[in-house]
């Protein structure tokens, strides 16, 4: 089953309770969620982004995932019910401290893989630091998440 299709958070923020198994997809789910909306917040997809977001699930989580996965995670119709700001906050309880600060880290690689940064990224990564509970410390890895 494709992780772009983002079933364990959804199912967190129907209110379902997660077994280890699908708390592990959770976090990878809300990877590529989060790096792949990142792709598309200045509403410029740039190949390189894209890039950088598989080649950064690849090493965070060992899978292959081909460029229409993450364009498609980017536009999800999930998106239409709730905002990216009120999945991460519900799928944010369900993850340890160390797989939101990952993607927090994961998510300035990708934002700054392009050599501009706009304003609207910049806003999008404070967004998802605060949904996730992430400390700046966490992110400048001053202390164990």
């Amino acid at each position: 089953m494709s992780i772009a299709n983002l079933s364990s958070v959804l199912k967190i923020f129907q209110g379902s309770n997660l077994d280890s198994e699908e708390e592990n997809a959770l976090f990878r789910e809300v990877l590529l969620m989060t790096l792949s909306r990142a792709t598309s917040e200045d509403s410029n997809i740039q190949p390189i982004e894209v890039e950088t977001v598989r080649a950064i699930i690849k090493d965070a989580i060992g899978e292959d995932i081909d460029a229409a996965e993450v364009r498609v995670a980017a536009k999800s119709e999930i998106y239409e019910s709730a905002s990216l700001e009120k999945y991460l906050a519900s799928c944010g309880t369900k993850l340890d401290s160390a797989s939101r600060a990952a993607t927090v880290k994961a998510l300035a690689d990708v934002i700054k893989s392009d050599t501009e940064i706009t304003s609207r990224e910049v806003r999008f990564f404070d967004m998802v630091a605060d949904a996730l509970e992430v400390t700046p410390a966490e992110v400048a890895g001053l202390v164990a998440p």
